[in-house]
């Protein structure tokens, strides 16, 4: 069929709208994604961080007295904060946070308080003085032993008599009385022992006369020890007459020291 010369322009037209509006229909770009959204504003600060651990501090570490002789005793007293491990060297060890302690150094002694916490440490010392006593004076030396002829010798008295007299006298009494104590410790001391009585006179008279005269004078001393509870066995007596004066003197004091009764160990 034929068309129409009008109605080819027409056609034409409507071809061009056609592919017009199929490119009107092409697929566009994706949008980007939107901003994300501001963070919510509550109107509080953010929260702190933890507190550091605190450190342990030694609040106080003594000691009383500083100064000790050996063998006497002395207090540490202590305080501690903020510590979970506290101890004292020289073999004390742990302890509480707050206390006392008695110790006994022999010798001068440094003590050392150390606490501790996860914060840090803390260390105190003290010093405890120990002094030596001088040692004591050494006993004296024992007493020399005196031998009973040596005592006899040192601390016997004479007994004296009248001029031609045996009669023990008043002063003969008491001497030879004082002369019984001492034989009763020297035969204590030494059983063994034993004395002679020598009888003496002074120079007047002949010498066998003065031998009678001493011997009788020996005997009365020994009878006056005998009754004062000397043992007789122990006792025996010898006379000298004038042999052997101890003085030489024409006077009456020199005889007199020559009229006596003289105590001698035995031989």
């Amino acid at each position: 069929m034929r068309m129409n010369q009008r109605t080819l322009p027409t056609a034409a037209f409507c071809a061009s709208l056609l592919i017009v509006a199929a490119g009107c229909h092409k697929k566009s770009a994706p949008a980007p994604p939107p901003p994300p959204p501001p963070a919510p504003t509550t109107g509080t600060a953010p929260a702190p961080p933890p507190p550091k651990p605190q450190a342990a501090r030694i609040n106080s570490f003594t000691v009383e007295p500083e100064t000790i002789q050996r063998g006497q005793p002395a207090t540490l007293s202590w305080s501690v904060a903020n510590a979970t491990d506290i101890s004292i060297d020289q073999g004390l060890g742990a302890v509480a946070a707050n206390g006392t302690r008695q110790v006994f150094p022999a010798n001068t002694t440094t003590y050392s308080l150390t606490a501790r916490s996860a914060g840090g440490m803390d260390m105190r010392s003290v010093t405890v003085n120990v002094t030596v006593p001088a040692p004591p004076p050494p006993p004296p030396p024992p007493a020399p032993v005196i031998s009973g002829a040596e005592m006899l010798s040192r601390d016997a008295q004479d007994a004296y008599f009248d001029y031609d007299k045996s009669d023990v006298r008043d002063d003969a009494r008491q001497a030879l009385t004082r002369d019984a104590d001492l034989l009763k410790q020297i035969f204590a001391a030494d059983p063994n022992f034993s004395v002679v009585i020598e009888g003496h006179c002074d120079e007047r008279g002949s010498a066998e006369y003065n031998l009678g005269l001493g011997d009788r004078r020996a005997t009365s001393a020994k009878d006056f020890l005998v009754s004062l509870g000397l043992p007789e066995s122990k006792i025996r007596v010898i006379s000298y007459g004038k042999e052997r004066p101890v003085c030489t003197e024409e006077s009456e004091d020199c005889y007199q020291r020559n009229r006596r009764a003289h105590l001698a160990p035995a031989q």
